[in-house]
């Protein structure tokens, strides 16, 4: 959610109403601002306030939001149209626990209105749930997987200025959010309840996989943060005290460094939206500001709102 910081060099490019600046992808991930992020998000501490700045009402269904980036004054926002929930099996059935459910997933991009400008099918037959998304600088990277753990998916990479989607590889595992290293070319993933990490190459080549050694939450969305680290956000349920079956939403963000995946810093955000969702549940994306951090978040359903928060890095 770093990544997406303008430098000077770039060229602008009108999509609808919209006007949207694309940063050089050579040096997209050079410079200050992402090392700027970088160490201001390691000066969070779960004592930080963060003031919520705007709500922007999203005037289109969104329906189950997934991944969230920004390029320019542009929003890119994954979602999955869910037609027929999976059925958990008695039993496991073909290495599988559930059915595979049907729907539709989408990749909706819209204004700083909350205009709906675009919006894209991707996905084939079983496969349906887009995952995190990110953006390097040229393309926008979507997974989209079998909404069942332990499944397949397809890649994709979409140009930001026509929507036009391609099929890059296909893999025998859920990928629930993937991005691209600017510097080395590779592709890092995260598998259902980002229990995995993946390494690919373009071709879907599997280079590394290493179990996460973190259960704090499960992450939904990732994306670069300067040159060898990625942010990512997610959650986890927690069970109440019996009688309740009510479950709590603990939400997170982490900095991870990219190359082993190791987590570098961490910490829960105790922000909830008006329906009650943890506002790192789904999309999230963050940006450098000059006293601190912007953080932008979809975490309801359907109607939704983007709500913007910030936080003052000297104020906690």
């Amino acid at each position: 959610m770093m990544k997406k910081v303008i430098l000077a060099l770039a060229t602008t490019l009108v999509i609808g109403t919209g006007t949207t600046v694309f940063a050089n992808p050579n040096t997209f991930f050079s410079g200050s601002a992402g090392k700027q992020l970088t160490e201001k998000f390691q000066q969070l501490t779960r004592n930080n306030i963060w003031e919520q700045k705007e709500k922007v009402d999203l005037k289109f269904n969104t329906y189950h939001p997934q991944g969230m980036t920004k390029v320019g004054d542009l929003y890119y926002m994954s979602s999955v149209e869910i037609l027929e929930k999976p059925v958990k099996y008695d039993q496991p059935k073909d290495g599988y626990d559930r059915t595979p459910g049907k729907g539709v997933g989408h990749l909706f991009l819209f204004n700083k209105e909350g205009k709906l400008l675009k919006d894209i099918k991707l996905g084939e037959g079983d496969v349906y749930h887009p995952g995190g998304i990110a953006f390097d600088g040229k393309s926008i990277w979507v997974p989209v997987a079998e909404y069942r753990p332990n499944s397949k998916s397809i890649i994709y990479k979409v140009n930001p200025e026509t929507m036009e989607s391609q099929e890059v590889f296909r893999t025998n595992d859920h990928i629930g959010g993937i991005l691209r290293d600017g510097k080395e070319g590779t592709l890092k993933a995260v598998s259902w309840g980002s229990r995995t990490f993946y390494e690919f190459n373009e071709k879907g080549k599997v280079l590394r996989k290493t179990s996460n050694p973190s259960h704090f939450i499960d992450y939904q969305d990732c994306e670069n943060a300067g040159k060898n680290n990625i942010i990512c956000s997610g959650i986890t349920e927690l069970p109440q005290p019996a009688p309740s079956t009510a479950k709590y939403e603990l939400g997170g963000l982490a900095l991870l460094d990219m190359k082993t995946m190791d987590m570098v810093h961490e910490l829960p955000i105790p922000l909830f939206s008006p329906n009650g969702h943890v506002v790192t549940r789904n999309p999230v994306y963050l940006e450098n500001t000059t006293q601190g951090i912007k953080m932008y978040a979809v975490p309801d359903d359907d109607q939704s709102s983007m709500l913007i928060y910030e936080t003052n890095i000297s104020k906690k």
